[in-house]
């Protein structure tokens, strides 16, 4: 029983559920405050269209107005959501890490194995020659002892 609360509690604890609780109850809140705005907007428009909101508007008997009040409601909350967390927290991040380097191409980044590997290859047939002159007999001299050994 002890290591079951013990584990509890540290579930409760721990850093990304306390995180997750704190951003929920200020997307609540901010939700209220995204609502408020936009009932704001909607007011203003029924205004303009002569009703106090489009619930009620149903051309040719058919019931549309709930449907733009609710589009009208998406495209305010998307709106203020970016504007209002998106940008701000993208500007944040190029503030903080402005020299950030560039994600390569898969183009880029197979040029410069390609380099590598020719600059490698290079340098290893260089140092097999190397190798090969100060260590051995020349492939001259080794030709002429198989050919007196067979012959």
């Amino acid at each position: 029983m002890e290591d079951n609360v013990k584990g509890f509690k540290n579930f409760i604890m721990r850093g990304s559920l306390i995180d997750t609780a704190v951003a929920f109850i200020i997307g609540a809140a901010f939700g209220a405050v995204v609502t408020s705005f936009t009932q704001i907007v909607l007011d203003l428009l029924g205004k303009l269209g002569g009703t106090p909101n489009f619930s009620s508007w149903a051309p040719g008997g058919v019931h549309v107005g709930t449907f733009l009040t609710a589009l009208i409601s998406f495209l305010i909350l998307a709106a203020v959501v970016y504007f209002a967390i998106v940008v701000p927290i993208n500007k944040m991040r190029e503030l903080r890490h402005p020299d950030a380097e560039k994600t390569q191409t898969e183009a880029e980044i197979l040029t410069e194995i390609r380099d590598l590997l020719a600059r490698n290859e290079a340098q290893g047939i260089e140092r097999v020659n190397d190798l090969a002159a100060s260590n051995s007999p020349s492939l001259e001299g080794r030709t002429q002892a198989r050919r007196s050994s067979d012959g």
